[in-house]
Formats: structure tokens, C-alpha cells, sequence
């Protein structure tokens, strides 16, 4: 049984998050301030950290900070009600994996702690450890990307998503797929999470990212790594 920590100070909300994991199947423990979260986390046995940004004591950007200096494993998925881009791109920055804007969905928490699970688990023995796009080499285990003498690391969803890519190269690839088989989530009307993280991959791999020329944009259709 996955133990999944709650690092957040409402009790309602605590409540509520406690109460659907554990109907879930989780096993979860509540710390209601960023430095017992940060001990708890680092304590061992956590699987995966829900994280509120606003704490009362520290900020959840420190806790996420503090935590990821010392496990660059653990899933972190903050939780705020923040909805700025800056937050969101510094909360990634800092070593999250995922960012969730209250108010949202249960069904989508769910599916994304599913989903985060399950690339702790690592890949499966017949996934694609690497792949070549242009003069950049992916490597999947080590989520880095070589490029001649450079070296840059992917994150999470950045390397799932090029190893999906990846899996089906020449391929055409709906958004909805993507978005189901990689961040395990439900389609919805204006969810831009899969454009997002394919212009953050083309930074990376693209000679010229505004000219994409090896993942193309199959317009009303989603992409193809080519």
C-alpha cells in the first residue's frame, strides 16, 4: 500500500484529501506545517507528497526545496490556489512534479497521484531506454538529454512525454492520448498541459523551437515525433 503525505494546514481540506485516498487505497499521513512535512518526508516510508504552497510557517517552495535536496525521487504534486504562471513555473523549478490549482477535482488528483506513482515505479523492462531526436540523445533512466559535450536533465513529465513520443515515432498522437497515457488524466475543453510541455521539450531539443523540425504539430490533432 502506497503512503502518500498531506502536507497541508485547513482541516477541511485535509479531511477531504484524507478521506478520498484512503477510499482509494492509500495509506496517508497529514502534517499540517512545511517543517513537520519536510521530516515526514524525509523521515522515510513516503511515497508521494501533496503539498499546499501556503503554510503557515514556510512556504511550500522551501518545503519543496528542502525535500528535493535530499530525495530527488520522492513525487511531489503541489496544491495551492494560486493560479499565476510564475508560481507554477518556480513550484517545477524547485523540483515538483505536478501542479494542481484549487479548486479541482478529485477524479484528476487521483488520477495524477496514479499517475506519479507510477513513474516512480520506473519503466517497464520493454520501455525505450533511449532515443535520438536531431543531434540530441534522451536518455530515459537517467532522464538526461546529451547533446555533443552539453548535458541537460529532463524532468518527469518531460522525459515520460519524449519517451511517448518516442514509442510512437512517425505516428500521429491525439492531445487526449497523450494527456490520458502520460499525466493520467481525464481530456477537458482548455487543458493546455500537453502543449505546454511540448514547447518546454522543444527548448531543449529543437535547433529552432519556433520552426520545429522533428516534433511537428499535426494541427486539430496533437503531434508526431518525426
Amino acid at each position: 500500500m502506497a503512503k502518500i503525505l498531506v502536507v497541508e494546514d485547513d482541516p477541511n481540506l485535509q479531511f477531504v484529501l484524507s478521506d478520498n485516498l484512503g477510499a482509494d487505497g492509500y495509506d496517508v499521513a497529514v502534517a499540517a506545517t512545511g517543517r513537520e512535512g519536510i521530516a515526514r518526508a524525509l523521515g522515510g516510508s513516503v511515497d508521494l507528497m501533496l503539498l499546499d504552497l501556503m503554510l503557515p510557517d514556510i512556504s511550500g517552495l522551501e518545503v519543496c526545496r528542502a525535500v528535493r535536496a535530499r530525495d530527488a525521487s520522492l513525487p511531489i504534486l503541489i496544491l495551492t490556489a494560486k493560479s499565476d504562471e510564475v508560481d507554477k513555473v518556480v513550484g517545477l523549478e524547485v523540483g515538483a512534479d505536478d501542479y494542481i490549482t484549487k479548486p479541482f477535482g478529485m477524479r484528476e488528483l487521483l488520477a495524477r497521484v496514479r499517475a506519479a506513482l507510477r513513474r516512480r515505479r520506473g519503466p517497464e523492462p520493454d520501455t525505450i531506454a533511449e532515443c535520438w531526436i536531431g543531434a540530441a540523445r534522451l536518455d530515459f533512466n537517467t532522464r538526461e538529454l546529451v547533446r555533443g559535450n552539453q548535458t541537460d536533465s529532463l524532468t518527469r513529465y518531460e522525459c515520460d512525454l519524449a519517451r511517448f513520443l518516442a514509442a510512437h515515432r512517425g505516428q500521429t498522437v491525439e492531445r487526449e492520448r497523450i494527456l490520458a497515457e502520460v499525466w493520467g488524466e481525464e481530456p477537458t475543453s482548455g487543458n493546455r498541459t500537453v502543449d505546454n510541455y511540448i514547447a518546454r521539450l522543444r527548448a531543449k531539443v529543437e535547433p529552432i523551437p519556433a520552426t520545429p523540425r522533428f516534433i511537428i504539430t499535426v494541427h486539430g490533432t496533437g503531434y508526431k515525433l518525426v
